[in-house]
């Protein structure tokens, strides 16, 4: 009976560790999880706070000069940082293409796109239409995989599409901002979507820190020609303020270094789609930033278009959520 009584006392132990065992994992596994949405939310801090910066600098510079020193000022932090540390990553043979590639829509697209869409509209308008990126995520992986588009996915691009309207067109029917600045904007939509599907390949390959210095520093030579043939005179005649001096560091610091490392972070640990579906605050924060600091005039009307926007492009997460939380 003794026997019995310790053999079923040793299983039943056996039973408990493993209970505890997978308790504690489920509980590290939340705790990594919060985290991973706190630095994601952090990052879309410092992105809607970067519409209000490259404003502040385009009171000084042109948007391709801004950009060029923007990732100058990103690459030396990064790379410095990298190899002060000895964690710097080498490029394989192999992934070198990848990365040129990547860095082609991102920063150097991109940066175009968006740049330019701010230098002809207000950073409210820019945030919210850049806010459309994960509308068009599952759009391309039809296009490109052909992944079937749910009817949500269609409801929240036409919805979204309304609200952008409701913003850009004025009661008399015309346009309250530059047609050729949302057009800018969504350009940069395009390539941010594109980039998507390369940066979740370099995720599987690199750690964070060496994918963004070593894009920084693409992006930075595919500008180089750019600026020197456009801007370099512009930029030697002109005599910065401290203030745009500021907002040009706190970008290269901030918006350029440390949102895009830790939006990485949270490409690897929750994936592309999971972790897009943030950047619907973006618009919001802009929003809020642009009317204390930059005192940008809001009416009913701007704030009930940002409203159905961010509204539409969170309904298309909808069923991706509740298929993921479900699993």
């Amino acid at each position: 009976m003794s026997k019995c009584y310790r053999k079923i006392q040793k299983i039943t132990n056996k039973y408990r560790y493993v209970c505890l065992f997978n308790d504690t994992g489920r509980s590290m596994n939340t705790k990594t999880t919060a985290v991973t949405y706190l630095w994601i939310l952090l990052s879309m801090i410092f992105w809607g706070m970067s519409f209000i910066w490259t404003s502040i600098v385009f009171t000084c510079y042109p948007p391709i000069t801004t950009i060029f020193l923007r990732l100058i000022l990103s690459s030396v932090i990064l790379m410095g940082g990298l190899l002060l540390f000895g964690k710097i990553e080498r490029i394989k043979k192999k992934d070198v293409g990848l990365f040129f590639l990547s860095a082609f829509f991102n920063p150097f697209l991109y940066f175009i796109g968006e740049n330019f869409g701010l230098k002809y509209t207000s950073p409210s308008i820019s945030a919210v239409v850049i806010a459309t990126i994960p509308l068009f995520t599952p759009v391309a992986a039809y296009l490109i995989i052909r992944e079937r588009i749910s009817w949500l996915n269609i409801a929240g691009i036409i919805i979204s599409f309304l609200g952008i309207l409701v913003m850009l067109i004025s009661r008399d029917m015309t346009f309250s901002a530059s047609p050729k600045g949302v057009g800018f904007l969504f350009f940069a939509v395009i390539s941010a979507v594109i980039y998507s599907s390369f940066l979740k390949k370099l995720t599987m390959r690199y750690g964070p820190f060496s994918i963004i210095a070593w894009q920084n520093l693409i992006g930075m030579l595919y500008f180089l020609p750019l600026f020197l043939i456009l801007d370099v005179s512009e930029f030697i005649a002109i005599r910065p303020d401290w203030k745009a001096i500021a907002a040009l560091i706190q970008l290269a610091l901030f918006a350029s270094t440390f949102a895009y490392v830790l939006f990485t972070i949270g490409v690897k640990k929750i994936g592309v789609s999971r972790t897009n579906v943030f950047t619907n605050l973006i618009p919001i924060f802009t929003a809020v930033f642009s009317f204390f600091i930059l005192s940008e005039n809001f009416s009913l009307q701007k704030i009930a278009g940002i409203l159905i926007v961010v509204s539409g492009v969170a309904l298309t997460q909808i069923q991706h959520w509740k298929r993921k939380t479900s699993i």
